[in-house]
């Protein structure tokens, strides 16, 4: 299973303005992706919206994903919520779905110290039962996990995997060497942030959770091959293709800057939950000149 190595693609979860999933919309995405041959699907992360989502959505959400790709495409679902319980059960809905692993950050208001989620991941991991992967999301979730945390986590039944932040001085190299000589041999280490996805690629990272591959899986593929290959120079020339949308990404959130791609590639009609609102009209400009630098790479 190529469950948190390779590609992982996030696609956005296309809603109507009461949250109801759209499920033909969902499943033209998934199809996308499949088709593609991403190594995963990341269902229900943070590009999928599932902070604005009720757990009864969030389980439709994930029954439709494995009714469409199952057998095709491996599915890792998010399961973060505020209370410890709410997790459980989320977690517990994916694995009773048929999902092949779990996504989980430590999502909360009152900001949690080490020892509070240590307890977290472990009652969600012996919950669901499936691979677990640790979303190290410091931006938006305001926890940061040091390497003792990391190291601790890895030794605990299930959890098999983690999702990072780009380091901010941008070294991955030295991070990933740090963080593998004290986690087990097999525990994935990945990368997010997709504007240094080709660099931590090249690095040696495990796998890429990538918010653009779930809407333009294939120039996300080319850039991740060229990368497990070796070659710099076609990392360098794909990654300046997308550094137009990089930027967008950077000025808006990527988050928001998915839904005009999903409208203007017509794969979606839906807009951010409120209060998240669309991009400027001038952004959504920008955002189509992006993509048609892109088209070269489709």
């Amino acid at each position: 299973m190529t469950l948190f190595h390779g590609l992982s693609a996030f696609p956005p979860t296309p809603t109507d303005d009461a949250g109801t999933l759209d499920a033909d919309a969902m499943r033209g995405l998934l199809l996308r992706l499949a088709e593609a041959e991403v190594d995963s699907i990341g269902l229900l992360g943070s590009t999928g919206g599932y902070a604005f989502l009720r757990r009864e959505q969030r389980r439709r959400a994930v029954e439709v994903a494995v009714e469409c790709v199952r057998g095709r495409t491996p599915i890792m679902v998010g399961v973060g919520a505020l209370r410890t319980d709410d997790a459980q059960s989320l977690a517990r809905d994916a694995k009773a779905a048929g999902a092949d692993g779990l996504l989980l950050a430590p999502v909360s208001y009152t900001p949690l110290t080490d020892a509070e989620v240590y307890l977290h991941f472990t009652a969600v991991s012996e919950a669901g039962r499936l691979p677990l992967c640790i979303y190290n999301n410091p931006s938006t979730t305001k926890f940061t996990f040091c390497d003792d945390l990391i190291a601790r986590l890895a030794q605990v039944p299930n959890i098999v995997a983690i999702k990072m932040p780009i380091p901010t001085n941008g070294d991955c190299a030295s991070e990933l060497a740090r963080l593998r000589a004290r986690t087990p041999q097999g525990f994935s280490i990945g990368y997010s942030s997709d504007w240094g996805a080709g660099n931590a690629l090249l690095a040696g990272c495990d796998c890429w959770y990538s918010v653009v591959a779930g809407l333009m899986p294939k120039p996300a593929l080319m850039l991740t091959k060229a990368a497990r290959a070796g070659d710099s120079d076609a990392v360098a020339r794909i990654d300046s293709q997308f550094r137009p949308l990089w930027d967008e990404f950077e000025e808006f959130g990527s988050f928001r800057v998915m839904y005009a791609i999903a409208d203007l590639l017509g794969l979606a009609k839906a807009e951010p939950p409120r209060p998240v609102l669309p991009i400027p009209q001038d952004a959504r400009g920008r955002v189509d000149r992006a993509l048609e630098q892109l088209c070269v790479v489709q």
